[in-house]
């Protein structure tokens, strides 16, 4: 399964007992579709997704809150026993890939995304110089 979208929360570093390396990235994924009635509707579907072992320090170390990813994983159903002896079930993605993605102006001011580990021009650099002169 492949999921865009955003982070709603900072990722967390946890450890298995262990001793392995885990964090929940809680994403938001917009969705848009045409209604019956031929009106465009947009939904907001939250969906947590665990990340395990060296990516898991990366999320942490690289991702906030707010921040746009694309993951390509696994949907799994966990279940436990929740205090009071209530079974509980919840369904989750497992990530196999996390992309972190920046959103860089382009020239007429549109969002465009850029991978995180593309170069971005320094915000003082100076621009080209601009002449009058033909360069033929």
């Amino acid at each position: 399964m492949f999921l865009a979208g955003r982070l709603t929360q900072d990722p967390e570093l946890r450890y298995t007992p262990s001793g392995v390396p885990v964090t929940t990235l809680r994403m938001a994924v917009n969705s848009s579709f045409m209604g019956k009635d031929g009106e465009k509707r947009e939904e907001v579907c939250y969906v947590n997704v665990s990340v395990w072992q060296k990516a898991a320090e990366r999320c942490v170390e690289y991702l906030g809150k707010g921040r746009p990813v694309f993951v390509e994983g696994r949907l799994q159903s966990r279940q436990w026993e929740a205090e009071g002896g209530q079974k509980r079930t919840v369904l989750e993605v497992t990530a196999n890939r996390v992309q972190f993605m920046d959103w860089a102006q382009d020239r007429e001011g549109a969002q465009q995304p850029r991978a995180k580990g593309a170069a971005a021009p320094p915000e003082s650099a100076p621009g080209p110089e601009e002449s009058d002169d033909i360069p033929f």
